[in-house]
Parts: C-alpha cells; structure tokens; sequence
C-alpha cells in the first residue's frame, strides 16, 4: 500500500520511481574488477560495491523508499521494524532524514557493532528493543507492536516499495556491467534484494542470469522453491546474520519463482574463507552475507564446464554484490576457525595419555607431522588430569596432511577420538 492507501504494484516502473526517490540520498555504488576472482575463474569478475552504500549496506534503500512513501498522518505516528542490524541502520537513517520516531527490534544475536551504529545513525528519532531469539521471533514482536499501536511496520523484504528500492541496485548495474555479462549473484535472506533486482534487470538487461546465494544453515529460497511455496525452516544458523530469515517472503518468492534463474547454497565454512580472501586479496571488509555472491562464484562458476551448467554459457562476465560490509572485528576468531574447519586445515581430538612417563613427548615428537602445529590443548578435567583426556586442536600444513596424522594417531598407544563439527560433543566444548 501506498502512503493514502492505494495498492502498489511491483514493476520496473515502481523501481524507476523509488530510483528517483533515492537520487541525492543514496550512493551509487562503484562496480570493481577483482583480479583475484578474475584469475580464478578465467572470465571478468565484477564487485557491486554496497558495502560502500551509506550506512555501509544496501538496506538503506528499500528503507528509505518504504519509509519517503509515508503519509503525513503515518510520519507523525512513527514506525516499528525488525531487522538483524542492516535494516535497522536503514530504518534509523530514514527516520533522522525525515524526522519520523522509529521503534527497532533486534535479536539478541545482532552484533554490538551494528547496533552502536543504529544508535549514531538514528540518534533521539530511534529506540532499540533487544529480543531474546532470532530474527523471526523479533520480527513477529514487531509486527504485533505495530498493529496495537498502530503505528507503520516497515518490513525488510516483504513489502513492494522496500523491494522497488532494493531493485534500485538493478536500474544501476544495468548501466554498470559490461556488454558481455552473463550473469549477476545476489545474496538471499528473505528475498527483498533478488526479487528488486529481478524486476530491475528483467526489463534492462533481459539477457543476463539472475543467480540468488543462500548459506547452507539459512536456506529459506531455496526450500520454499523446493516446497512450491515459503515453508519454515526448522533451524536457522545465525552465523551470516544478514541472511538469517527462517522463511522466505511471500512477495519475493513469488518474484524469484518467475524470474530468477537459481538460487544457491554455499557451506558457512567456504563464506568465512572468502570473507578473508576479500579483506587481505581485494581489501574489501565484508559481512557474511556480503560474501555469499562471490563465495557461490568460486564454488559453482570456477570452470568454463560449471559455468555452462549453471548459466548456459562458458564465456561472459560474472557480477557478485557486496551487499553489505557491518561486520564486527570480534567475530573474526570465529570466522578464522570456521575457514580453517572448512579448508580441512584444523582438526581437534580428545587424547587421553596413559600414565607413563614420557607420553606427552612422544606425542610431540612421534605422532605429530613436521607441518603439524598444536593451536589449542586442555585438559578436560580441571580438578583431576590423571582421569579424563585432553582437548588438542591441530593446524595441518596441508589439507593431506591429516591421514597421515590419523595413521600415526592408531598406531601411538593413545586413545584419540576425533570430534567431528556436527556432532554434539564438538558443539560442547569447541
């Protein structure tokens, strides 16, 4: 619905329209050339920069297209959203341009430094309410805050102005990305930021392949179009919290099931590698859903063979959105462990050393390889060494390296049981 109550139609048209909205509040991002990504596939490989966006994500424009789209009588009520932190900035950005009071409910998961920014970025016009669980669950408090005090709820992804300004990315890469491009990947959460693209490109550049990327512990897109229609997941991993919706939104699905080509899904583990292969090879700090696009290019379009079963076409350019680089610098201890985890290069087992002298040196020396490094060891019994095993955690030189370490492990008079990351002891004490 329009600001007087007028139902609005998704089409190139309305995302033409909020594109003229955000002329003068927005960015429009660079697109970049990645030599690195370049390399490694053999065809151009392009970076839609949002992470340069105002508020450092490309949520400020569906925000603030939502939210500009307001009636004077809705402006004086105020609005409440849900959001894991992107959206809040661009609720809270909109709210201090245009003067509106706005309510944010976070999940708890929501890392401090996105909401310090909510706070900067939104000042007095802005309060924040921390919900105990996950976005769905903020998501549904806020939806029912704003029906009883009615007052607007600007929905991240599943409201058709919030979308139009998502597509803006769309009116922009039409005029951005070579003659050549075969396709462009876009990170999926709820679907707000696909399904504007869909809309935008679909009536530019109707030639070029539309590929949505989920995280594997998030897949809502993919199981809807499995399903046929949005299902819940059961669980939902928190770790790329920008992509973390439990269902896919209905509108947006029903954009993707049109007019995007595929969507993917790519292991946590591979998006913690590429986040740091961006920060140290390409020297762009992203957040976990703003590496998703060029995590599925280095795992489904590395081979001009992957690239004809996925696209149709060997040759072309491939364009990844950065949708957006909020990440905090506490969270990279854990992005290492779990690159590290999913390159095979880190293993962890518990060892209990029968009481002989000398086990602990001839485990240094006789079972460990001469690329081997212990990174982590604890015993597991604080109060009695003598009765329980110890934790080690190992780097390998090489992802090889560990059957020989396992070999070498069997052979030693050691019990070693290696934890393995989906089990529950894993989760326990890693």
């Amino acid at each position: 619905m329009s600001g007087n109550g007028t139902p609005v139609t998704l089409d190139a048209a309305l995302v033409n329209e909020a594109d003229r909205v955000l002329r003068g509040i927005i960015r429009r991002t660079p697109v970049s050339h990645s030599a690195r990504l370049s390399d490694a596939l053999g065809v151009e490989v392009l970076l839609k920069r949002e992470d340069q966006q105002k508020c450092r994500s490309f949520k400020v424009r569906g925000a603030y297209a939502r939210m500009a789209a307001l009636s004077p009588a809705q402006r004086q009520a105020g609005v409440v959203c849900a959001s894991a932190g992107n959206h809040a900035q661009g609720v809270a950005y909109a709210c201090a341009h245009l003067e509106v009071r706005g309510t944010i409910y976070l999940p708890a998961n929501t890392p401090k430094q996105k909401r310090n920014r909510i706070k900067v970025i939104g000042g007095d016009w802005v309060e924040q309410v921390i919900v105990d669980g996950t976005f769905d669950r903020a998501n549904a408090l806020a939806q029912e805050a704003a029906r009883v005090s009615g007052r607007t709820y600007v929905h991240p992804y599943d409201d058709p102005m919030t979308i139009a300004g998502q597509g803006t990315i769309g009116v922009e890469l039409a005029e951005q990305m070579p003659a050549d491009t075969a396709c462009v990947l876009v990170p999926v959460g709820g679907g707000g930021l696909v399904a504007g693209l869909a809309v935008a490109l679909r009536a530019a550049r109707p030639g070029v392949r539309l590929i949505g990327v989920e995280p594997e512990g998030a897949a809502s897109m993919r199981a809807a179009l499995d399903a046929g229609t949005p299902v819940s997941l059961e669980r939902v991993d928190p770790f790329v919290d920008g992509t973390a919706v439990g269902r896919a939104g209905a509108l947006p699905f029903e954009v993707v099931m049109r007019e995007v080509d595929d969507v993917l899904v790519v292991p946590e583990g591979a998006v913690c590698t590429q986040m740091l292969e961006l920060y140290q090879s390409d020297g762009v700090i992203a957040e976990p859903a703003g590496a998703l696009a060029s995590t599925a290019a280095q795992l489904h379009l590395a081979t001009p063979q992957d690239r004809e079963r996925v696209l149709g076409r060997g040759d072309g350019a491939v364009v990844c959105v950065v949708s957006g680089g909020n990440n905090d610098l506490t969270r990279y201890a854990e992005i290492m462990e779990r690159s590290l985890r999913h390159e095979g290069l880190r293993h962890y087992f518990l060892v209990t050393f029968p009481q002989q002298p000398g086990m602990l040196r001839m485990f240094l020396e006789d079972v460990l390889g001469p690329g081997d490094d212990i990174v982590h060891f604890e015993y597991t019994k604080k109060n009695n060494r003598e009765s329980g095993p110890a934790l080690v955690g190992i780097d390998l030189a090489d992802r090889a390296d560990i059957e020989g370490l396992r070999r070498r492990m069997e052979a030693s008079p050691l019990h070693v049981e290696e934890l393995e990351a989906d089990s529950e002891i894993y989760r326990l004490v890693i």
